[in-house]
């Protein structure tokens, strides 16, 4: 039932009713007030009722989630009982009885919803969304400046937000890649000043906590225990195991979460850049406490060009190619005259065409940590972390380039050496609590890392629960990684069944989606039991096709309409019984 709307100057809130009334009720059980002396005494020590503040998140990667947490660390300091939840465990009827929400939201791929806000999403735009004048909301939009849709997620909240009524706390802001200051500012800001109970921290009680350990401004410097091939010699990937001890650091992980890796930048690309730009390696730039060969090395972002950069080059370098596409506005087609270009492939697009390095570090973008997925549990491997990385390296007009950060891995991470790390938590993800239950996984290629450490998680707690994977990739005598560590799990009875799809073995191409399939029945059967659905590895292909596959599973073995099969699919999430890694 919604509750009735109370103005801010009312002495109690709708939730400070509640619990003063539960408060009351249970003094009158404890044997008339004889647990507590006098009623009088009794209710001067109770404590003052704090008013409750809904911080609700959406993430992919973690960050949101990150920044949700610090809005309750302050919240707490401002008196406040803060209440942190994924967007996608709110429903209507919960959103239109709340009184103040702070939405901290995170776009993914091209102005998509994270995984965790497609729900809400979908209830929130809905022509039967109720009417929310009764509820004050700020929106907090992270995002990445080099995608076009650039904090779309949360532009879309805050826009619908207003439509139904809804008054902002204060203007939403968007967060480029380096969020962290301006999303602590705007916390600052928009948090309402009082909960109604003592803070917590008195000078200053506006400034958000520090973060403690290691981190994106602060990784780790883990030393290499193992840089191994996975891959086989005729393979046409390389993928790699990564092992780093994480010695005295103190940080701790579980089986699905992140690792954060600071890359550098290729030295040859470095150098052929100061070529190009003719400046030196110790050039100094006005505002900058290092030379431009460090900048450029350690600083900023040289491989994937910057949407500032694309344009100046654009104006620039009278290429008629480049020019249309730029005035068109056509996004595909920018996509596909970028595949395979870096900067320096751009800038060269008019070979005498000068630049200075002052105006060239101007359009760049700062270069970004990677996150990929711990292939690890800590359980097994007590003071490592595990990675499974395939480096990503292609010819373009005769010069070879790569992936940032997994040639920097594969090239410069050799054993004994030193790299920076993080983790990223990704709570979302994670073993089912209950050891009984099913796991079902789909991991094709690099996609099986973390149920690498999923297996290793349920052998170290004893589970008893059916363990399920599907597997795949081209061909199994090159691109079967982790082989031997797999046959073991299934000769154990610790991996109950094997599905493998090796796409190219076969004049027929087969996938994990189409084992899936094959298999359905069973499938559906696990889920009917309880099971865990989760899927991890590339977001553009895969992941769409075995969720188009799954939902085509239930709707058959359910025997379902498709409306039905969504619901299912839905009730699956929320229980977070369907999880998915992807990228």
């Amino acid at each position: 039932m919604k509750l009735p709307f109370i103005p801010e100057d009312a002495p109690f809130s709708g939730d400070q009713r509640a619990w003063l009334g539960g408060f009351l009720a249970g003094l009158h059980s404890r044997k008339a007030l004889g647990d507590f002396g006098s009623p009088a005494l009794a209710v001067n020590a109770a404590p003052v009722a704090q008013k409750a503040i809904d911080i609700l998140y959406g993430t992919q990667t973690g960050n949101a989630e990150e920044v949700a947490n610090e809005a309750a660390a302050l919240a707490k300091t401002r008196g406040f009982a803060p209440r942190v939840e994924e967007l996608d465990a709110i429903d209507m009827d919960r959103l239109s009885q709340m009184d103040t929400v702070i939405i901290v939201v995170s776009t993914y791929g091209e102005g998509e919803m994270p995984d965790n806000a497609h729900m809400f999403w979908e209830a929130l735009s809905s022509g039967t969304a109720p009417r929310l004048e009764s509820l004050n909301f700020g929106v907090l939009a992270l995002g990445d400046t080099s995608y076009d849709g650039f904090c779309q997620a949360g532009k879309l909240i805050d826009m619908r937000l207003e439509q139904l009524g809804a008054k902002r706390l204060g203007a939403r802001v968007d967060c480029d890649v380096d969020f962290e200051d301006a999303a602590s500012l705007w916390l600052g800001e928009v948090m309402p000043k009082d909960g109604g109970a003592a803070q917590t921290v008195e000078t200053p009680a506006d400034i958000v906590p520090q973060k403690t350990g290691w981190g994106r401004k602060n990784p780790y410097s883990a030393r290499v225990i193992e840089n191994r091939l996975l891959s086989g010699a005729k393979s046409a990937k390389e993928i790699r195991h990564f092992a780093f001890d994480m010695g005295d650091s103190g940080m701790t992980y579980e089986a699905g979460d992140a690792l954060g890796v600071m890359p550098v930048n290729n030295a040859g690309l470095v150098d052929t850049l100061l070529q190009r730009l003719g400046a030196s390696a110790d050039h100094m730039i006005d505002g900058y406490d290092a030379p431009l060969g460090v900048l450029l090395t350690k600083k900023f972002e040289i491989a994937t060009p910057s949407k500032e950069l694309i344009n100046e080059i654009g104006k620039r370098a009278g290429h008629d190619e480049l020019s249309h596409v730029i005035a068109n506005g056509d996004k595909e087609a920018m996509e596909a005259f970028l595949w395979g270009r870096d900067t320096l492939d751009l800038i060269n697009l008019a070979p005498e065409m000068t630049l200075a390095p002052e105006d060239f570090v101007s359009w760049l973008k700062p270069l970004q940590h990677r996150a990929y997925s711990i292939s690890s549990s800590p359980k097994a491997h007590p003071g490592e972390v595990h990675l499974t990385v395939a480096a990503v390296r292609w010819l373009y007009e005769n010069r070879a380039h790569g992936g940032v950060c997994s040639t920097f891995l594969s090239d410069l991470a050799s054993e004994g050496t030193e790299t920076p790390i993080f983790m990223s938590p990704n709570k979302s993800f994670r073993v089912p609590e209950d050891d009984s239950v099913p796991m079902i996984m789909v991991g094709p290629g690099t996609g099986i890392a973390p149920f690498r450490a999923f297996l290793e998680e349920r052998q170290a707690r004893g589970a008893k629960g059916m363990n399920w994977l599907f597997f795949g990739d081209q061909h199994r005598a090159s691109d079967f990684i982790y082989e031997d560590e797999i046959s073991d799990m299934s000769t154990s009875g610790l991996l109950t069944r094997l599905d493998l799809a090796f796409s190219r073995d076969q004049a027929e191409k087969i996938y994990v989606q189409n084992r899936m399939e094959e298999n359905g029945k069973a499938l559906y059967g696990m889920l009917e039991k309880g099971g865990h659905f989760y899927v991890c590895g590339d977001a553009t292909r895969m992941a769409r096709d075995v969720d188009a596959a799954f939902h085509k599973i239930i709707e058959t073995q359910g025997a379902m309409t498709p409306e039905a099969a969504t619901e299912y699919v839905n009730r699956l999430k929320r229980e977070k019984r369907y999880v998915r890694d992807v990228y």
